[in-house]
């Protein structure tokens, strides 16, 4: 199989959340929401390891068919021929429940204006704030 993979061109794609292995199939690019910014990740790029921030993967071509699901959290590996995604949160658009996600933004806003002085707290509540931010985008169709 490995081989039809190489001949192909195609990336072989896992998304694994700590109870299940929401994808595993072929794409040609996948996005990526990385910790300082988006990445594409194409067949036969360098290695990278890089830790996930929250946002939508995003997958082009293959046996993919244009998917796309809200993460949040983990790491991705990139190999030339693989990409492996361990998130803590992962799930199809379609799953998000829009007013609990808003609930979520709320508290996070409501964090944010009682850290007073506690720097942690603060990048907490931000870190919160986006998370949020990019669940309610990702349901409504949207990049935040």
């Amino acid at each position: 199989m490995a081989e039809a993979i190489n001949q192909s061109g195609l990336l072989q794609v896992r998304l694994v959340t700590p109870d299940r292995v929401l994808l595993d199939a072929t794409a040609e690019a996948v996005e990526l929401p990385a910790m300082s910014g988006y990445l594409e990740a194409l067949y036969g790029a360098a290695p990278l390891l890089a830790e996930l921030g929250a946002g939508e993967v995003r997958l082009h071509g293959g046996s993919s068919h244009e998917q796309k699901f809200f993460v949040a959290w983990g790491f991705v590996e990139v190999l030339p021929e693989r990409v492996t995604i361990l998130a803590e949160t992962a799930v199809v658009p379609a799953e998000i429940d829009k007013a609990a996600a808003s609930a979520e933004l709320q508290e996070a806003q409501k964090m944010w204006n009682e850290a007073g002085d506690n720097g942690d707290q603060y990048d907490e509540a931000n870190a919160l704030t986006r998370q949020a931010e990019e669940k309610i985008a990702s349901a409504e169709g949207r990049t935040a």
